[in-house]
């Protein structure tokens, strides 16, 4: 019989895979999909399952869920990797979906994690199969779909958002990887919460980080996890604040606040204060670039092509390397001339047409392919502006005719923009220039 404190048999199975469910019901999260009546839930109960993209962060199960697919559908399971395979990779898994269903009569679940991996002609490779019937496809992805997966392949597929799991989403598997490992350890209340705060919303994160103290415990004979147990053992992995609690979005405001304030220093000072506390440098990565849009805009376009080519440096580099791509980033648009002309100008015009009426375009601003068209004034009296003096069509309206000319976008006076303000105040000379030796014909 084994002892109290007796360390459980090695294994080489990792924790995270042991307490992968085998049914659908000891699925954790995702009640949105597969609680009662939900649209998953549906799928597999009809046992209709239809190609499908999966989205959603890391460590949510997205890969749990297609081997369940496959499991409920006796569907054969072929996994790829968009990191590690290539067209070749596909080209292999389609034939031994023929082979799979000439020998068995089963159809075949191909599963491609990391979709968003694959370039528009791998990607590609699988329509006329998806079409065909010979394979259910199964894409998983962190990334937005509709920016990273090509139409062809995302027309043909349904889209499934996945969460990150909840608190007591992850104390659920918090519970079970302490009854699987060791269920004489406790944990304190404390202990807990920081380890829940740790995962953040990532089932395998948690799990994996749970697995080295359980076992960690169980190598020291301790029958209580308390802080000072956690703080010795694991504090290189733990996090300094808790990324989906105050204090994270705080740093994130003041970083965002000192770009916006132009002072390189504390904007470094904040990139780094999140960086040391576990940020994701990616989504950092991605904010950056929501600065450059927002606070910079077109006073200094260079920002954003900044924020952007530190973005795909860290992702080619990873950490630490990439970080210094983003720091940089940070401190050109701190010191950068600072605009939000662009971000004003277009709420307001969102806002405007959110709450305007539906306008008919103007007549000699529309397209006139046919002789139909042409006939009805389509495109008439249309004036080409490189056919005008300086490529400007001066007066020319192009607001719908019973609007009046709105103004959206100001520029400042500040960086490029200022250029751009004195060009348009010349344009706006030239229009009632135009009008008034028009009014006197």
């Amino acid at each position: 019989m084994q002892s109290l404190f007796e360390p459980a048999a090695p294994t080489s199975v990792p924790l995270a895979e042991q307490l992968r469910p085998k049914v659908l019901d000891d699925v954790v999260g995702q009640t949105h999909l597969l609680g009662e009546g939900k649209p998953l839930r549906r799928a597999f109960e009809s046992g209709k399952l239809p190609s499908m993209i999966l989205w959603g962060p890391p460590g949510v199960g997205k890969t749990t869920l297609a081997r369940l697919i496959a499991q409920t559908a006796d569907a054969e399971f072929v996994p790829l990797s968009a990191v590690l395979s290539g067209i070749k990779d596909i080209r292999e898994a389609v034939e031994r979906a023929e082979h799979t269903l000439q020998q068995t009569g089963r159809n075949t679940i191909l599963f491609v994690d990391e979709v968003h991996r694959f370039n528009k002609g791998q990607q590609d490779a699988f329509l006329p199969y998806v079409e065909s019937g010979l394979i259910t496809f199964i894409g998983a992805t962190t990334e937005n779909p509709s920016f990273e997966v090509n139409s062809a392949l995302l027309s043909r597929a349904q889209v499934f958002v996945l969460n990150a799991l909840t608190e007591a989403e992850l104390a659920q598997l918090l519970e079970r990887a302490r009854q699987k490992v060791a269920p004489e350890i406790r944990l304190t209340a404390s202990v807990q919460e920081q380890v829940l705060a740790y995962a953040d919303g990532d089932a395998r994160r948690l799990l994996n980080f749970a697995e080295g103290l359980l076992y960690g415990a169980l190598s020291e004979k301790i029958a209580e996890i308390d802080d000072a147990f956690l703080q010795s053992t694991m504090s290189s992995k733990l996090r300094r604040f808790d990324k989906g609690g105050e204090a994270f979005y705080d740093q994130i405001s003041a970083l965002h606040k000192s770009v916006r304030g132009s002072n390189p220093d504390a904007a470094l000072y904040w990139l780094m204060r999140m960086l040391d506390g576990g940020a994701e440098p990616l989504y950092l990565a991605r904010r950056i670039i929501r600065m450059a849009w927002e606070d910079i805009g077109l006073a200094d376009p260079r920002a954003m092509q900044i924020a952007n080519d530190a973005a795909l440096t860290f992702e080619r580099l990873g950490s630490p390397e990439g970080e210094l791509a983003l720091a940089q980033a940070v401190i050109y648009l701190a010191v950068a001339a600072k605009s939000n002309a662009g971000y004003m100008a277009y709420n307001q015009a969102k806002a405007f047409v959110a709450h305007d009426k539906s306008r008919a375009v103007p007549l000699h601003l529309r397209n006139a392919p046919t002789k139909l068209m042409k006939t009805l004034d389509y495109g008439k009296e249309y004036r080409y502006a490189h056919n005008e003096p300086g490529a400007y069509a001066a007066g020319e309206q192009y607001f719908p005719d019973d609007l009046e000319t709105q103004q959206f976008y100001q520029p400042t006076p500040r960086g490029l923009e200022g250029k751009i303000g004195e060009k348009l105040q010349h344009l706006k000379e030239l229009d009632q220039q135009y009008l008034q030796s028009k009014a006197k014909k």
